[in-house]
């Protein structure tokens, strides 16, 4: 009897001590860079300083003709400022100035342990400073996230919200993204790396859930969401429109598309410049065919 009782221990030791070590691992990991430089407009590549210290790599795209304003846009997890190249050339087409920065830890901007979406939402805010002026705000995965953080922080700097592959409660999509990247491992260790960052964040997770902060953003909202999304489920989106103020928040569905792949859709640029041209000051000028 004692030596089971030792054995069980040891495993629940074991079982615990490799959880934490995957928590740590889970924000670290992985790294997944990609180059794609911008090839339209004016560029301006540049490094701001970041929050508490380094730096911010930054690329600022000037149209062909007078810009119509600011699109900021934030690349989701282990990903670059270049992963949002695709996306912001729509924008440049419809005449706005695209600026584009790599999160801490990500690309070529400072070291940074431990990121997170409230973590990549500072780097947005100091982004936010730098531009010095309302944007259209647009995130990927984390990046939605992290904007969603960004927004409620600093709703006089929006002016739209762009959010696509987002999710609506964070521990939820902690567990499917772990699920997805291996389901017996993730339906094994998913739930204790959780509690360790629950633990690590002061059990606070669930506050900075997009679907908790989505009440009170005060601009026009439009989720772009993959119909075959297996990270996060057209369910999360559909569960984070919902959250918004009635009429607030619009969903666009791709067809056919994965996490990263609504951009592909062919629907995706006229949706873009259709959500724009409804939602913007009423004295702003008219966009033009994308």
């Amino acid at each position: 009897m004692t030596a089971i009782l030792v054995i069980f221990g040891a495993a629940i030791l074991a079982y615990g001590l490799l959880s934490l070590v995957l928590a740590y691992l889970a924000q670290q990991y992985p790294r997944r860079p990609v180059v794609d430089p911008p090839d339209w407009g004016r560029t301006l590549d540049t490094r701001i300083s970041a929050p508490g210290g380094g730096s911010l790599e930054v690329w600022r795209i000037e149209p062909e003709g007078p810009s119509r304003g600011v699109v900021l846009l934030a690349h989701g997890w282990g990903r670059n400022r270049d992963r949002m190249v695709r996306r912001a050339r729509h924008f440049g087409r419809l005449g706005f100035t695209a600026v584009i920065h790599s999160a801490r830890d990500h690309g070529r901007s400072s070291p940074r342990r431990l990121m997170n979406a409230v973590k990549m939402a500072e780097d947005i805010e100091a982004v936010l400073g730098w531009v010095g002026e309302p944007v259209l705000l647009y995130g990927h995965s984390a990046g939605a996230a992290a904007a969603i953080v960004a927004a409620h922080r600093r709703p006089e700097a929006m002016r739209l919200l762009f959010l696509e592959a987002c999710y609506a409660e964070t521990e939820e999509a902690l567990l499917s993204l772990y699920r997805w990247f291996n389901r017996p491992m993730g339906a094994l260790f998913g739930p204790a790396i959780v509690f360790w960052m629950n633990l690590y964040y002061g059990f606070t997770l669930q506050a900075v859930s997009p679907a908790r902060l989505a009440p009170e953003i005060p601009v026009p909202v439009l989720i772009i969401h993959g119909a075959e999304d297996r990270r996060f489920p057209l369910a999360f989106a559909e569960k984070l429109q919902r959250a918004f103020a009635p009429g607030r928040a619009e969903l666009f569905v791709a067809a056919g598309a994965g996490h990263s792949e609504s951009s592909l859709s062919p629907d995706y640029p006229g949706v873009v410049a259709s959500f724009i041209e409804r939602h913007l000051d009423p004295g702003s000028p008219a966009l033009p065919a994308a």
